[in-house]
């Protein structure tokens, strides 16, 4: 039995980054007596999220702000978790005169500098992305009309007007196969169109190096958060190649009889996965087998 992890996997930049940001800052405000909160889930992680409320983080949702039921008060900190947020929640924090740290990803803060940018040269925007996932929701809200589109089919049938001109953006952990055929249909048909391809690096590369590994392994596991849009897609990819490809969170969640007849397995992990958890399920399939 032999254990193949992918080329690229685990934490990206990104993560890496929110999470030195909270504990600089924790080590900045040590012995002032202030109150720490990370806006929501730093990142799409829980045990990153439970270890950081381990360490004395406090937690405050969207939600909490907008609906006016949180417990900030002026001398409280805020981190901006690593998918960024909206921009009314800025202005309320900016009103609430909370001290802000943003962990936002800067990939996330780019397309949203972008899109600020196009709406006043005068384009309109064409988001391709999850319209629910917190990182989408808090770009476009920076945007005056934003049209979001997640397939293929959806932007066939959108209606472009050839008298405008036009920019398309993306959700930095799109599928970059999915983004390529919009790509195709959208310079094949019109060329008032400007297409802004800011899929994140780490996100490409870890998409090609599981679809990659599904084809040499017998079976294939992505560890990560079920609600993490990466890990998601990770999974998604190696299924269509690999049809015994098991998304879990921690190894708890292996079973044996999935190894069965398997000598090759393979592992690749979402970017907010820590290393740690990886190492715990390695173990647990070495146990098994």
């Amino acid at each position: 039995m032999e254990i193949i992890r992918a080329k690229h996997m685990g934490f990206c930049f990104g993560v890496s980054g929110a999470i030195e940001t909270c504990h600089n800052v924790l080590k900045k405000e040590e012995n002032k007596n202030r109150r720490i909160f990370i806006l929501g889930m730093l990142v799409h992680n829980r045990y990153v999220v439970d270890k950081l409320k381990d360490e004395g983080f406090l937690i405050v949702e969207e939600e909490e702000i907008l609906n006016q039921k949180d417990d900030l008060n002026e001398n409280d900190i805020v981190i901006i978790r690593a998918h960024g947020t909206l921009k009314k929640i800025y202005n309320i924090l900016n009103e609430k005169r909370v001290k802000v740290y943003d962990a936002t990803c800067k990939f996330v803060t780019h397309i949203r500098e972008t899109l600020i940018e196009m709406e006043k040269q005068g384009y309109e925007i064409i988001f391709i992305g999850d319209k629910n996932h917190p990182e989408v929701k808090g770009i476009i809200s920076f945007g005056e009309n934003i049209r979001v589109y997640n397939e293929l089919e959806e932007v066939e049938k959108a209606e472009i007007d050839s008298n405008k001109k036009y920019c398309v953006l993306t959700q930095t952990t799109l599928n970059k196969k999915k983004l390529e055929k919009i790509k195709s249909f959208l310079e094949n048909h019109y060329s008032n169109v400007k297409i802004s391809d800011k899929v994140c690096g780490a996100t490409q590369v870890r998409q090609e190096a599981v679809e990659e590994l599904a084809k040499e392994v017998d079976i294939l596991l992505v560890i990560g958060g079920k609600n993490s849009s990466n890990t998601k897609k990770l999974y998604d990819i190696s299924k269509t190649i690999n049809e015994k490809t098991y998304l879990i969170e921690s190894e708890k969640e292996l079973e044996k009889n999935w190894f069965d007849g398997c000598e090759k397995i393979g592992i690749t992990a979402g970017a907010s996965t820590p290393e740690e958890i990886v190492i715990n399920i390695e173990n647990k399939i070495r146990g098994i087998n």
